[in-house]
């Protein structure tokens, strides 16, 4: 089972962080968020790409699988039963997947846009397990999700709200009696 995800710059701010596994409150959150980030930032690049880590929150068993891209970490919580070449593909299906929504995806894009990024993340993994890895399922997914926002905002900006047909109305009728 997936634990969390975190996404964080080199500077260890994070810029994506979802919990599968419940941490009690804020402060034992960015606990784990620093801890988490310590642990894999000292790392030399040509080192492996997965780390026993230490979180007393989930336990022992849990294995951090990471990549750094630039000026991201894209880092996996996990228990012992998940795969860790299964891990690393889901991670670089995730990169490439933003890759494609952003054009070239950078960290000003999950700052700007985490609503998308979200939803890019939740088309493949939900309550921690793992529901999709083909790209194409997963990006044909979130471009039907933007149509419809996009029509339901036009329908939003075409249509008018019943209170402001009302507001209308009676402004309306209060100008013909005043003539």
């Amino acid at each position: 089972m997936i634990k969390a995800v975190v996404i964080v710059n080199n500077h260890g701010k994070p810029r994506l962080v979802k919990f599968y596994k419940t941490v009690t409150d804020e402060d034992a959150q960015q606990s784990v968020i620093r801890r988490i980030f310590q642990q894999v930032a000292q790392r030399p690049d040509n080192f492996c790409n997965y780390l026993e880590g230490s979180i007393p929150e989930w336990g022992e068993g849990t294995k951090l699988i990471y990549r750094h891209y630039a000026t991201l970490y894209f880092i996996f919580a996990v228990d012992s039963q998940e795969s860790d070449l299964g891990i690393l593909d889901l991670i670089q299906v995730f990169v490439e997947a933003l890759d494609k929504c952003f054009e070239n995806v950078c960290e000003l894009d999950l700052i700007f846009h985490s609503d998308r990024v979200h939803y890019v993340l939740d088309e493949m993994i939900m309550g921690g397990m793992v529901l999709e890895t083909n790209i194409n399922a997963v990006l044909s997914a979130v471009n039907d999700q933007s149509k419809l926002h996009a029509a339901s905002m036009k329908v939003q900006l075409s249509t008018p709200s019943a209170p402001s047909v009302q507001a209308v109305k009676s402004i309306m009728d209060g100008a013909l009696t005043r003539r």
